[in-house]
C-alpha cells in the first residue's frame, strides 16, 4: 500500500483546529480519488509525557498508480490549498510505501 501521511503539531487553539479539521478539511480531503482508507490518529502523549504532535493522518491507497493519480488530482490540490487556511506552519507531509513484515 502507498500512503500520504500528514503530521500536525499541536495548534495554539486546539478546539478551533479540531472543528475546522473535522467540519471543513475532512470533507474536502475525502473527495480525493482512490482513497482506500482515511486514518486519523490523535496523539495523546509520549513515553515521557506530553507530545508536540496533535494529529497524524494517513491517506491509504491500494497501489502506486492510485497514489500517483490522487497526488495529481484537482481534489488533492484543493486539500493541500485548504491546509494553508488552518495548519500552514503546523504540518509536515510524507509519502510512504507500507510493507507487512
Amino acid at each position: 500500500m502507498y500512503k500520504m501521511i500528514a503530521v500536525f503539531k499541536v495548534p495554539s487553539d486546539v478546539e478551533s483546529f479540531d472543528k475546522y479539521y473535522q467540519e471543513i478539511h475532512t470533507p474536502i480531503t475525502k473527495k480525493v480519488p482512490g482513497i482506500k482508507e482515511f486514518r486519523v490518529s490523535k496523539v495523546f502523549g509520549t513515553p515521557r509525557g506530553k507530545s508536540d504532535l496533535h494529529l497524524i493522518t494517513e491517506l491509504v491507497f491500494a497501489n502506486k498508480e492510485d497514489f500517483k493519480n490522487a497526488l495529481n488530482s484537482p481534489e488533492m490540490m484543493a486539500s493541500g490549498k485548504d491546509t494553508s487556511n488552518f495548519a500552514k506552519d503546523l504540518i509536515s507531509v510524507h509519502f510512504a510505501e507500507e510493507k507487512l513484515v
